[in-house]
């Protein structure tokens, strides 16, 4: 016996519901693409017209498996226009993370989400090497689990092809130091040293925190001061820090207010000037080491990355730009 037809009001508060519990795997599947958090919410956002649209055709039964393949299509699509983009840009260009403070309540599944090593800050930094074919395929295939032909159909490969895709990129990723796999207990012993040799002007203690090959990168987004170029090595990183710190601490007129906040999960260093978000310093630690020093300066990205942002709602209008 056929079921009844759903009263189509009733239907669309069904979508609505599943599409707001859905929303944070997607979000992660977006932001592991792309690397940017405002870009990923806007392609998660803009995939509910497109949700809503084909339900109309025809009732859409496995929505997860839907809203995957849909949000994984428009974020490929975005990260090849982006590119060029990232290409123009002033000086290096460092992802957006999710950003909250260590004492906030993870009660919203969408925050729940900065806690996925999925999407960890260092990960997300070395998918930027990949291609985006190879990125989207190792992402969800390796990440998110989805079948080599599901995976073919979002990218517009073969899944032989698709295979291999995933295959370069799976062999490059384990070739990085470290391979993510980062005690959270160790990384937050090593930037609690890092902070208190940096804050106290400690140089061979920095030096210490410091693996002998760092390297540090600095994204001002071409409007705020940065390095062009990253830079390498203990001892020149160890004093491009400490003279960023002079800089703060001479600062006359400015109240500069140094606090431990989460980045992907991973604790990190905030630093706000009369309030305002203005850096963000995430570290890599490989052993008891910082491996990697990113210094996020860009306001564009600090505003998008700023605490705990308010997500749309299913069918919430997008906000002019």
């Amino acid at each position: 016996m056929a079921e009844p037809p759903v009263e189509p009001a009733a239907r669309a508060e069904e979508l609505a519901v599943a599409y707001d519990a859905l929303r944070p795997r997607m979000t992660r599947v977006a932001y592991a693409i792309l690397g940017s958090r405002a870009e990923a919410e806007d392609v998660v956002a803009d995939c509910w017209p497109r949700l809503v649209e084909a339900d109309g055709r025809e009732a859409v039964r496995d929505l997860s498996a839907w809203l995957t393949v849909a949000v994984a299509r428009a974020a490929t699509d975005v990260l090849r226009s982006a590119r060029v983009r990232r290409e123009e840009y002033v000086g290096p260009w460092l992802p957006e993370p999710f950003v909250g403070r260590p004492s906030d309540g993870l009660d919203d599944p969408v925050d729940r989400v900065t806690l996925d090593e999925t999407v960890s800050y260092a990960l997300a930094v070395v998918l930027e090497s990949l291609s985006p074919a190879e990125r989207t395929a190792w992402v969800l295939h390796d990440v998110f689990g989805l079948p080599f032909a599901e995976v073919a159909a979002v990218v517009g490969r073969t899944p032989a092809a698709v295979r291999q895709l995933a295959s370069r990129a799976r062999a490059h990723l384990s070739a990085q130091p470290g391979r993510f796999e980062v005690d959270r207990a160790a990384h937050e012993a090593v930037l609690h040293r890092f902070l208190a040799a940096a804050a106290g002007g400690d140089l061979a203690a920095l030096l210490a925190t410091l693996d002998p090959d760092v390297v540090l990168t600095s994204d001002g987004g071409g409007v705020v001061s940065a390095a062009r170029r990253p830079v390498h090595g203990a001892d020149r990183v160890a004093r491009f820090l400490a003279g960023l710190v002079g800089k703060y601490v001479a600062a006359a007129g400015v109240q500069v207010d140094i606090e431990l906040v989460h980045a992907n999960g991973a604790p990190a260093i905030g630093l706000r000037e009369d309030g305002v978000l203005t850096s963000l310093v995430l570290l890599t630690v490989v052993g008891d080491r910082a491996t990697r020093v990113d210094l996020l300066r860009a306001p564009a990205k600090l505003a998008a990355a700023a605490l705990v942002p308010r997500v749309r709602s299913a069918g919430e209008p997008r906000p002019a730009h």
